[in-house]
């Protein structure tokens, strides 16, 4: 629910299904059945990456070096920059 304060109209509606499907996710996440357990899990890992590519972007548009978000999201700068690097936002931050 981190995003929802301070955002109104369709924007905050979106964040709070987004709140609302992880914090779904999370908890099937933990379900006894391996299936639903696991499909949460890859579900919950696609969610993180999607994240990570708006704020890196994010970070990126606002003059954020490659070294900030690497001690930010805790990997070397080398990682950061081949991985993120090459996206349409983060290419146009440099």
């Amino acid at each position: 629910m981190y995003g929802i304060l301070g955002t109104s109209g369709v924007e905050g509606q979106c964040r709070l299904a987004e709140t609302t499907e992880a914090t779904k996710l999370a908890a099937a996440a933990s379900s006894r059945d391996p299936r639903v357990g696991l499909g949460a899990v890859a579900a919950l890992r696609r969610l993180l990456e999607s994240l990570e590519v708006l704020q890196v972007n994010n970070a990126r548009t606002q003059g954020l070096s490659w070294q900030d978000i690497a001690d930010a999201l805790g990997v070397s700068k080398q990682a950061v920059h081949k991985k993120h690097a090459g996206t349409r936002l983060a290419r146009r931050g440099r």
